[in-house]
């Protein structure tokens, strides 16, 4: 007999990192910043900033020198790039904090027997430390960053990969996330997807295409409720 109370039972929920669970941007530009300041370029406000976060380290780094007016150079890409890793990694947890609601609903949706997992533009390896730095990793069966699948957001691989590592079935799975690449990848892979409107974002959460927006994380959940209906509804045609 099904359990009645576990009724996400098959469904799995893959959540981006950075703007979706964790306000990641005050330690990602801190590091940005100290770089900046090492070089005599003038800081930039986080909230200026906060549209860069997102799209990985190497492109937040790219084009957060260039908008600070800093010199950029390809050749030597790789070098800034092991210098703001090397300091992020000693910032990684200074100020990001889970976003209010996150931990409340993540506990809610697995004692439901959904599968949660993590598809983030984030390098693995910069993932898991910050989720453990937040004692949140206990919540996820798979903490997957692009380079542990063939092919990072907007690609639906990314989606489809980590589902699939974390035991869930790609084709009942919902995509949470903040950006375009998350809509994107949902789209690609088939699969329904929530924005949340407070993440990071250039483009307006409104205009991103998902199939619901939520305004605060505690909304997330009746969001997923009204997807799998509507999902339900179709296969039941």
């Amino acid at each position: 007999m099904n359990d009645p109370a576990r009724d996400l039972t098959g469904w799995t929920i893959a959540f981006d990192l950075d703007g979706t669970l964790v306000e990641t941007a005050p330690d990602l530009i801190g590091t940005l910043n100290r770089m900046l300041a090492a070089r005599d370029i003038p800081q930039m406000p986080v909230e200026a900033a906060q549209h860069l976060v997102g799209h990985g380290a190497l492109a937040l780094l790219r084009h957060g020198f260039q908008e600070a007016g800093a010199p950029w150079r390809e050749s030597e890409a790789q070098a800034l790039l092991e210098e703001f890793l090397a300091d992020y990694i000693e910032h990684i947890a200074d100020f990001s904090r889970p976003y209010d609601g996150v931990i409340a609903t993540l506990e809610r949706l697995a004692a439901r027997g959904a599968i949660l997992c993590v598809a983030t533009n984030k390098r693995t390896d910069l993932s898991v430390a910050l989720i453990e730095a937040l004692d949140m990793t206990h919540h996820f069966a798979v903490i997957c960053g692009p380079d542990l699948v063939s092919a990072r957001k907007p690609d639906g691989a990314h989606i489809r990969e980590a589902v699939s590592m974390s035991g869930g079935d790609p084709a009942r799975a919902i995509m949470v996330g903040d950006g375009a690449p998350d809509v994107q990848a949902a789209k690609s892979a088939g699969v329904p997807s929530v924005v949340v409107s407070f993440g990071y974002t250039p483009i307006p959460a409104k205009d991103l295409g998902g199939d619901v927006l939520v305004d605060h994380f505690d909304q997330v959940e009746a969001a997923i409720d009204g997807l799998i209906a509507e999902v339900r509804a179709r296969r039941s045609i």
